[in-house]
């Protein structure tokens, strides 16, 4: 199978999920700057996840257009992905409701941990099915930052019953890190077409 209707459902998907946030995100009961400020925890949760999903989104983007054909472990290592990514909007908005109380902070971590988890299956699903030495496989190469990751979100995780401002630290560093360009896949394709 091609990789059109796996792109399709999965940008639709991801669409779904940033609109779900954004409509989490309440109108202060106030009409001054101090009733906005109350919502600054919930706003600034909002915004890590946005950009956690937009890195999501991209990231796909780029491994669907490396990947030539998909099948079945495909599509089901696709949607745990997903299934992971629309947990977003509830775990950001008890994060950012409860201020950074510990419990809440930690799930959030979960969340984003076992995103990283899919995610890695998913591309070794795509990796089994495209073959040793494909260009897949190239671009992705040992995915150094990916297992970095999910170590760093483990000890969010710890750090969350400790001092959960320390976890958030750890989630926007993850999350900065990966906001730089990946061009792995990028180098790959101008490999290829020379």
């Amino acid at each position: 199978m091609g990789t059109n209707r796996i792109e399709a459902f999965s940008d639709g998907v991801i669409a779904i999920i940033i609109t779900i946030m954004v409509l989490e995100l309440k109108v202060p009961h106030g009409a001054d700057l101090a009733a906005l400020g109350a919502l600054a925890p919930v706003f600034c949760a909002y915004v890590l996840s946005f950009v956690y999903v937009g890195i999501y989104w991209n990231n796909h983007h780029h491994l669907m257009h490396v990947a030539k054909r998909v099948n079945g472990s495909v599509l089901w290592a696709n949607l745990h992905v997903l299934f992971w990514l629309s947990l977003f909007p509830f775990t950001t908005n008890w994060m950012g409701e409860s201020h950074l109380a510990s419990w809440p902070t930690a799930l959030y971590g979960f969340d984003l941990c076992m995103t990283a988890v899919a995610w890695y299956i998913l591309t070794r699903a795509l990796i089994g099915l495209h073959g040793a030495n494909s260009m897949l496989e190239r671009a992705i190469g040992s995915d150094l930052k990916g297992k970095i990751s999910v170590v760093l979100y483990l000890v969010a995780i710890a750090a969350s019953f400790w001092e959960p401002w320390v976890a958030a630290a750890l989630y926007t560093i993850v999350a900065v890190v990966w906001l730089v360009p990946d061009r792995r896949v990028e180098k790959v394709l101008l490999t290829e077409e020379q």
